[in-house]
């Protein structure tokens, strides 16, 4: 990490707002000790709305925060409940009023395509964000993850067609209200879009820092990933142990093309084609038959040294991406 400098900090995964703005303050100083954090950089801390302080909120901004980022995941009980959430519709509405009196960036996350949720219904989640004005917003599809009570035993969800009608209907709202749809899940007001998050989809670096932090690190000869101990016992066992990685492997050079696409090509306008060289050390020639397949499926274009999904490829992103595996 030496001699880098540091354009973003995110506090995500779990509630990292259950730290106190102390311990946040004393984070982000031993992180300025370390490292050259640049002036303007992000600093975005994830906050539940069931977990909400008024007081806390000036005091992380006090510390350094800039940026919040709140899972507010609907505005209807109903799903709310059936989500497991903590919160309901007016504690995210207050939490999501509170945020925009105190950070002048704030991002939330909204969920559609949840367990018998109705077009109307989704609907109506999005008229309720787009009205209270975020800078920023992320409209994910639900999704099943293993080892989660849902995943066990399956809600019954929207179909396809009713879910890609609620994905096509946002879309079109937020477009009115300003938003610019600049990533597969990311919409935001101009000049709003999430530094950390455009960092990963651009293939940049990053450390990670915590149980089941994952890392992607650059050097003159090989791109490392890097993974944490995920329980927070082991990790914290093993960082006092000076042996904080539980794995660290060099990306194959075949294997670099699917890793940068698989990131890139979640942008709405691409990428460069010169970032592909610069960010992998590969000349884009060897993916040129792949490229060409992709074309001729109607998937993507290239235009003005760019590269870039159509909106075809947009919508089957993961088909997209499969020409890319080895």
């Amino acid at each position: 990490m030496w001699g880098r400098k540091i354009k973003s900090v995110f506090f995500g995964g779990g509630t990292p707002s259950l730290f106190s703005a102390e311990s946040i303050d004393r984070i982000l100083s031993h992180v300025r000790m370390l490292t050259p954090l640049e002036f303007d950089a992000e600093i975005t801390l994830e906050a539940n709305p069931g977990a909400i302080d008024a007081v806390n909120f000036v005091g992380y901004k006090q510390a350094g925060v800039n940026r919040l980022s709140l899972g507010i995941q609907s505005f209807n009980n109903n799903y709310l409940s059936a989500l497991g959430r903590i919160h309901d519709r007016e504690q995210a509405v207050q939490a999501i009023t509170l945020a925009l009196n105190t950070f002048e960036q704030v991002n939330c996350d909204i969920m559609y395509g949840l367990p018998n949720q109705s077009l109307k219904d989704a609907m109506q989640d999005a008229q309720t964000a787009v009205q209270l004005n975020p800078a920023h917003l992320s409209f994910y599809h639900l999704t099943l993850e293993p080892n989660t009570p849902f995943y066990r035993t399956p809600p019954s969800l929207p179909d396809d067609d009713t879910s890609s009608d609620m994905q096509i209907e946002i879309e079109s709202l937020l477009a009115q209200h300003g938003y610019e749809h600049y990533e597969t899940s990311a919409f935001a007001k101009k000049g709003k879009q999430a530094k950390h998050n455009l960092n990963y989809w651009q293939f940049g670096d990053y450390l990670g820092i915590g149980a089941g932090a994952h890392s992607k690190l650059s050097y003159h000869d090989k791109i490392t990933r890097e993974v944490r101990p995920k329980h927070p016992k082991a990790y914290m066992e093993q960082s006092l142990q000076g042996k904080a990685l539980e794995r660290e492997w060099i990306i194959r050079k075949d294997e670099l093309g699917f890793e940068f696409m698989m990131n890139a090509l979640r942008l709405v306008e691409g990428v460069p084609i010169a970032l592909f060289q610069q960010r992998t050390g590969l000349n884009i020639h060897t993916l040129e038959a792949t490229l060409k397949k992709a074309q001729n499926k109607g998937l993507l274009v290239i235009e003005q040294g760019q590269i870039k999904p159509t909106l075809l490829g947009q919508r089957f992103l993961n088909v997209l991406l499969e020409l890319f595996l080895v």
